[in-house]
């Protein structure tokens, strides 16, 4: 099974591409062991693709910009990939899955595959296993990846730690709404946004002034791409055209500085981190003798006998003497 999905992947087939996403989204067992061994395979003929991450607040017209942007790649004859991951209901885990819908135009190019992911609760606004998502598609020959992330939240760094290039679309809005956006959001973006041209042109901007005067008062470096502002209208499909040339003068510009190739060993050296942390606690909570112990010590925590800190200690202890024995 293993060998004929990495074939038909190569092969760029888009059922076997969708097969094996399945795969390694899966919770069971028995299919892990499947999806790692594909992994393995495919990963040295990925990483040659453009990552592209998409973020804002819901309402800004993530969807419609993706889609726009998309068919505008598309029409250059890009393969492109778009990861849009949805958020996942905290007590049931579902989710509305439902951007193939908002993307119609799109959803039928040849050259564009859009695969929606539940995020499964996951901070960051990724799905846990995007990553692992992204080396499939670059596998299967797509140029560029379009990762859309579940909207402006806690952890959204997440996302800009596994691309090449971080986007933030942002509402036209009074200046006195620029103290409202995240200060740590704004600089981690390499490139600002601000959205709906079509219909607030003033507004728009005004807000973009307001941005280029935020991002002067922050530090810059010489040897990095200092973020850019610009304006769109995604509905009408204004502004793509001299957005795609500030993302390819980034490719450039990372390319022949190397803070590209040294974002992702950086990033690579993370998700491997992050990958040992989750497994981790996976097996923790998989050995049924463990989760009795720890579900006393929980009870002590609750009622303030221990502290949370002292109760870790225990369960990190307990796990390295049972593996011990």
């Amino acid at each position: 099974m293993i060998d004929n999905l990495y074939k038909k992947i190569l092969l760029s087939d888009r059922l076997a591409l969708s097969k094996a996403i399945t795969l390694i989204e899966s919770k069971k067992l028995k299919d892990k062991s499947k999806s790692e061994k594909l992994i393995k395979k495919l990963y040295k003929k990925s990483g040659k693709s453009l990552r592209i991450g998409i973020s804002g607040a819901p309402g800004v017209g993530k969807s419609t910009f993706i889609e726009t942007l998309g068919i505008f790649l598309t029409n250059k004859n890009y393969k492109v990939a778009v990861l849009a991951v949805d958020p996942s209901s905290k007590r049931s885990g579902g989710s509305i899955l439902g951007d193939k819908t908002r993307m119609q135009e799109l959803s039928i190019k040849k050259n564009a595959y859009i695969r929606p992911s539940p995020s499964g609760g996951e901070l960051g606004g990724v799905a846990r296993r995007t990553r692992e998502t992204m080396i499939l598609v670059e596998s299967a020959g797509y140029e560029i990846v379009l990762i859309e992330t579940v909207g402006v939240g806690q952890s959204e760094t997440e996302v800009a730690e596994m691309v090449d290039i971080f986007l933030v679309l942002l509402q036209p809005s009074a200046g006195d709404e620029l103290q409202g956006i995240k200060k740590g959001i704004v600089e981690i973006a390499d490139l600002l946004i601000v959205n709906k041209e079509d219909e607030f042109k003033d507004e728009v901007l005004k807000t973009v002034a307001d941005y280029k005067n935020a991002l002067s008062l922050l530090k810059k470096d010489k040897n990095s791409f200092n973020p850019k502002v610009t304006k769109c209208s995604a509905l009408k499909k204004v502004g793509i055209n001299e957005i795609w040339k500030i993302i390819l003068s980034f490719k450039t510009l990372g390319n022949k500085k190397g803070w590209i190739k040294e974002k992702r060993s950086k990033q690579l050296e993370k998700w491997m981190w992050n990958d040992l942390q989750k497994s981790l606690f996976e097996k923790i909570k998989g050995n049924k003798k463990l989760v009795t112990e720890f579900g006393k010590l929980q009870e002590k925590v609750s009622k303030n006998k221990i502290s949370p800190t002292e109760a870790s200690k225990k369960i990190l202890h307990h796990y390295i003497k049972t593996n011990k024995s």
